[in-house]
């Protein structure tokens, strides 16, 4: 284990006078903290016996209830004794490899790809084997010939990772009729699917997208989490998985944690029922709206010719691809010393690829300071441009490399 030189980077980056469009981070301010005190403090002063004690390794009976009727909300119907809570939906990931997974295992995924699955893959020698994208999500065609070819060569498949919904880093939604193809495909090949969906109900535009999991409840687990819908610091999520998996998560959460912290599955469970949860993700819904078109409108208005990028409809991330030439990995340190971060396409990638990508979060500043991010983002790019029509594509990215970015940067 090496210390990375982007961490220090992002020390840099959280200083007041740097805009990052950089980390995930939900915009918790938004939530009515008062009452979420008020509702921990009653917590505590009720049940605190019960609050402050060991659990159950798969979760507060009450708690996975309520988890059900959140994932009605995206088409699903399950019973609480398939769910296992978990610390985030990050743990639940994690177990679903330990539990799958042998040394030269194949897992498919994206292309990009979430870097804390990635993490999570690596730490347990999965070979990553990525799919090809576009704006409308993951290309069944594409899916298909990887199976194909990866059989033919005698590769196990264990499973398919895809965050169909708002997806991150690259924002795009998967749409209804590639969600159906891409289940048949993955059933006539008796692969797994892993739907990842910490976004589902972040939508800007109508009603939540169906999940996966709702039109396959064999072959799917479903992976879900309070991070974005209510706060990250209550630590939980949750997987939704056919009972013979679920037997084998539970077992597995016993051996990691013995159990999960009670009290916060409390917590969540109380907000649940006491609080008008539903209006507040409608709020946060809003807020999220506004910084995505600030970003965009931003993007649209400031960043030179040969720049793309995504344009989601709901979640956290742009994805942005750099002109021909220039490397957002290299370019990192110049925008940290201009005073915006982000995160470089690389680290969305298992093979070394994206280094012509950056992902930009909207989540966390305020309108303003996304467009002052933007315009000083696009005067890193604009130098870099001007580096490589003078001296030639290699001096646009012959700064100082960094290590590709931790799990941290989620």
């Amino acid at each position: 284990m090496v210390a990375s030189e982007v961490r220090a980077l992002f020390a840099v980056a959280s200083r007041p006078e740097v805009v990052s469009l950089a980390g995930g981070m939900p915009y918790v301010t938004a939530l009515p903290l008062d009452m979420v005190g008020e509702l921990v403090a009653d917590l505590v002063s009720k049940r605190g016996a019960v609050a402050l004690q060991y659990g159950g390794g798969q979760g507060d009976p009450d708690l996975r209830e309520q988890i059900c009727e959140v994932m009605r909300l995206e088409g699903i119907e399950a019973r609480p004794d398939d769910v296992v809570v978990t610390v985030g939906s990050q743990q639940a990931l994690d177990l679903i490899t330990r539990i799958f997974i042998d040394p030269g295992d194949v897992v498919l995924a994206e292309g990009p790809s979430y870097v804390g699955a990635l993490s999570t893959f690596s730490a347990y020698q999965a070979n990553v084997v990525h799919v090809a994208m576009d704006d409308q999500g993951l290309v069944p065609e594409s899916l298909a010939q990887t199976i194909y070819a990866l059989r033919t060569a005698g590769n196990r498949i264990k499973f398919l990772y895809t965050i169909p919904t708002y997806q991150n880093p690259a924002g795009v939604t998967l749409n209804e009729v590639r969600r159906r193809q891409v289940l048949e495909i993955c059933r006539r090949a008796g692969v797994l699917v892993v739907e990842d969906n910490p976004y589902g109900l972040l939508g800007f535009d109508g009603e939540p997208m169906r999940a996966m999991r709702a039109d396959d409840a064999d072959g799917v687990v479903y992976l879900g989490s309070f991070s974005k819908t209510l706060a990250p610091g209550f630590r939980v999520g949750w997987a939704l998985a056919p009972h013979a998996i679920r037997e084998k998560l539970v077992l597995a959460m016993e051996s990691a944690v013995l159990s999960h912290s009670t009290f916060t599955q409390l917590a969540v469970g109380q907000y649940l029922a006491t609080q008008p949860w539903r209006e507040q993700i409608k709020t946060f819904r809003e807020l999220y709206r506004e910084r995505r078109d600030a970003l965009l409108g931003s993007l649209e208005v400031l960043m030179p010719p040969g720049c793309s990028w995504t344009r989601p409809n709901g979640g956290f991330f742009v994805w942005m691809t750099l002109p021909e030439g220039l490397d957002s990995k290299a370019i990192l340190p110049r925008a940290i010393a201009e005073r915006v971060a982000f995160v470089p396409g690389t680290g969305f990638y298992a093979d070394g690829g994206g280094a012509r990508h950056m992902r930009l979060s909207y989540c966390y500043p305020q309108p303003d300071r996304i467009r002052e991010g933007v315009r000083r983002l696009a005067g890193v790019i604009e130098q870099e441009l001007r580096m490589r029509d003078t001296f030639g594509t290699g001096a646009a990215t012959s700064h100082k490399g960094v290590d590709t970015p931790g799990p941290d940067l989620a």
